[in-house]
């Protein structure tokens, strides 16, 4: 693998024992130094020159991503953050005020990339992170099959980690996106029955489907095309024909304001009743 492919693969930036696992060798990556298409900040580190300076800063300092910060790496779902990266660090005091540090790992991580296990990750986010961040990156790993409950409770024992062991209560499978998972555990933490996808003759599949008559559905787009809207419309009036009732919430409904979401739906399901 020549120089370039090597660092692309390792997301720009490595240092020399990761490049060698690569088979790169010492004489490459003087000539690649050489020719201009890769630097060398620093003795053993090498950087495309598109790298993120965010990921330098991590690989020179001898980081790991982790929680929050490792999410986008293993496809995570998660919420917007513009807050300090999550890294792990075998000595805290060389994390700088500008990350949050983690502590332990269980498993061995990337071997190319700086980015810790999928588990220690997990754990780090149910352990630092709230309710509906962490929620949203252990269902996601679950669903897919890259991750089981039983794994991590296993590994969040005694009563420190009865936060973490809390969110995992609450992990389902069979949610479409982001917005489902956190609508639906809203919901059912108020006491809610809830079914999520479920497939309604003539409409298609609804988000969810709430005491057995009441359908919720989700859009997370911030600007909506005309035909969709229709079709949208339509679902809604055939669902009501049917004798269902059908309420549409936002991405900014679900998390940002999901205490009204769950007062309305609470308030229509009492008029029912």
């Amino acid at each position: 693998m020549d120089v370039v492919t090597a660092l692309e693969h390792c997301g720009g930036a490595a240092r020399r024992p990761a490049l060698a696992g690569l088979g790169v060798n010492d004489a490459a990556l003087r000539r690649a130094v050489r020719s201009g298409g890769v630097l060398q900040p620093d003795r053993g580190l090498y950087v495309l020159p598109t790298a993120p300076p965010e990921l330098v800063a991590v690989v020179r300092n001898r980081e790991l991503l982790t929680c929050s910060s490792a999410a986008e790496d293993y496809n995570l779902w998660r919420l917007p953050s513009a807050g300090r990266r999550h890294v792990y660090h075998r000595r805290a005091e060389a994390v700088g005020n500008e990350a949050v540090h983690h502590a332990g790992l269980l498993l061995p991580p990337s071997p190319h990339r700086p980015v810790a296990a999928l588990a220690d990750v997990l754990i780090h986010a149910l352990r630092c992170l709230n309710f509906p961040e962490s929620l949203l990156m252990v269902e996601c790993a679950v669903s897919r099959g890259d991750m089981t409950i039983g794994f991590l409770r296993e590994r969040l024992p005694g009563k420190r980690n009865g936060k973490a062991r809390a969110v995992l209560d609450w992990v389902d499978t069979g949610a479409d996106s982001p917005l489902e998972t956190l609508a639906r555990t809203y919901f059912r933490r108020a006491g809610i029955p809830v079914q999520a996808q479920v497939y309604l003759e003539r409409v298609g599949y609804v988000d969810l489907l709430l005491d057995g008559w009441l359908v919720v559905e989700l859009d997370g787009r911030h600007h909506a095309e005309w035909k969709q809207v229709q079709k949208d419309h339509r679902r809604n009036n055939e669902s009501v024909r049917q004798g269902y009732t059908a309420l549409r919430y936002y991405y900014a409904d679900v998390v940002h304001h999901p205490e009204a979401m769950v007062a309305q739906v609470l308030q229509v399901l009492k008029r029912r009743r």
